[in-house]
């Protein structure tokens, strides 16, 4: 009996009609059963996306199920990712000062409900090593000048490269990369934004929240890319505050939607849940 290889595929192209019965078609050549599937179509853009969950008996590597699917991939436009789930993809998390998302993170991995490796954490300060330390992760300081320090983040890609990292993680990293980086790591980097985007972007978004009276603060999780706080959104999460609330008190609110609402897009970006199209992240549940 052939080993079953689960997988989920994310499929993206021009909307026709036929497309579910192509796909479902070749899967079933290619001998894999569809345990799951969602589908969107953009009306705007004219794009179908779609997301199926499969497992596939194969004798051989199962990674040949991307040739089998390439020739519906060219009659069709497709853009088609398959990631198998027995593929533990590798995490670094960026932190400074700030702990709350670190333990967040830390602890759902521990608890086994992150399916990835986290590999490292790297900062800017030395006041978490002892965090990392405690959870057997390796800590590396790399202490920064200013925002995008060329030396920093030569030794920053440095240490993702050599370790193969597939995903970045700024869980309170309160510092901005240079283009040139977030170019690199396009679509694989997740930052905490803690407002509820696109208001109060930038710094001290909870004195921005407090000058205004606001009744709601948030927190958004977003990919990150050149355009400071501008990324594809993934996650956003709310609390109510009055005009009893300090900015110490918004702050101290804020901190439990931030590591809920970082945890959540970190685990559904490892389990392939989501697809960017048209600078939009496009989330399946």
């Amino acid at each position: 009996m052939s080993t079953q290889h689960e997988a989920v595929i994310l499929v993206s192209c021009p909307d026709q009609l036929g497309l579910v019965a192509h796909l479902t078609a070749a899967l079933h050549e290619a001998g894999c059963n569809i345990l799951d599937a969602a589908q969107y179509t953009d009306t705007l853009t004219k794009v179908f996306i779609q997301r199926i969950h499969i497992s596939c008996g194969h004798s051989d590597d199962p990674k040949s199920l991307q040739e089998k699917l390439t020739p519906l991939a060219d009659e069709f436009q497709m853009k088609i990712n398959i990631r198998w789930m027995d593929e533990t993809k590798r995490v670094a998390i960026f932190v400074s000062k700030e702990d709350h998302c670190l333990h967040e993170l830390l602890l759902l991995h521990r608890d086994g409900d992150l399916h990835c490796s986290i590999d490292m954490v790297i900062s800017n300060h030395e006041d978490l090593a002892d965090v990392a330390q405690r959870f057997g992760v390796p800590f590396h300081y790399i202490p920064i000048s200013n925002s995008g320090d060329p030396d920093a983040e030569q030794q920053q890609t440095a240490l993702i490269e050599d370790n193969n990292i597939d995903l970045l993680v700024l869980a309170r990293y309160m510092r901005i990369f240079s283009d040139t980086f977030t170019q690199k790591y396009n679509g694989k980097m997740i930052n905490i934004h803690h407002s509820f985007l696109p208001a109060f972007a930038g710094g001290k978004p909870y004195h921005q929240a407090f000058e205004k009276g606001v009744k709601l603060i948030g927190a958004t999780a977003h990919y990150a890319t050149a355009e400071l706080d501008e990324g594809p959104i993934i996650e956003q999460g709310v609390i109510r505050v009055s005009h009893k609330d300090s900015v110490k008190e918004m702050i101290r609110k804020g901190r439990d939607i931030e590591r809920t609402v970082l945890a959540r897009a970190v685990r559904w970006h490892l389990e392939n849940r989501i697809i960017v199209h048209n600078n939009r992240a496009i989330v399946f549940s």
